[in-house]
């Protein structure tokens, strides 16, 4: 097991901003939507999609998943991304948060166990709120009370 699994979040983001960041988003790129319907990076998307949310998946091999076209990378994406909501781990952050700063993302999440601080300083210089280590599917649900 590698240190970076380790790390514990240094960033703060306040519930009023989480709440937010998911009242006022529409559309979610998800890096890392995996196109097995029983992993996480399945079914967390899928919920979001099923209670409104624009999603574009983003996966290096798919064509489509939950009847979406998939794009490679954040910076093939032709429309403007409110949230990049990250399945992948630790160690890729920092390239995702580079992305995510380019593209002009106004959010970037990472899903519980997935911590970058030194992405979430960058994410912060950049104007980009940066939600670390905490599931959206959980959070909209306490948001919303929805199941």
């Amino acid at each position: 097991m590698s240190d970076e699994t380790c790390e514990i979040s240094l960033h703060h983001v306040p519930d009023e901003t989480v709440k937010k960041v998911l009242r006022e988003s529409r559309t979610i790129a998800v890096v890392g939507l995996s196109t097995n319907p029983e992993k996480d990076s399945h079914k967390v998307p899928a919920y979001l999609k099923k209670k409104g949310y624009r999603i574009i998946p983003v996966h290096p091999s798919a064509d489509e998943i939950l009847g979406e076209k998939v794009y490679p990378g954040l910076s093939h994406i032709p429309e403007k991304v409110d949230i990049v909501n990250v399945f992948r781990p630790p160690s890729e952050v920092p390239a995702i948060t580079d992305s995510s700063i380019e593209i002009g993302a106004k959010v970037i999440w990472t899903q519980e166990g997935i911590v970058s601080n030194e992405s979430a300083k960058k994410a912060e210089a950049a104007g980009v709120t940066m939600i670390m280590g905490k599931c959206i599917m959980k959070e909209h649900k306490a948001v919303f009370g929805t199941a």
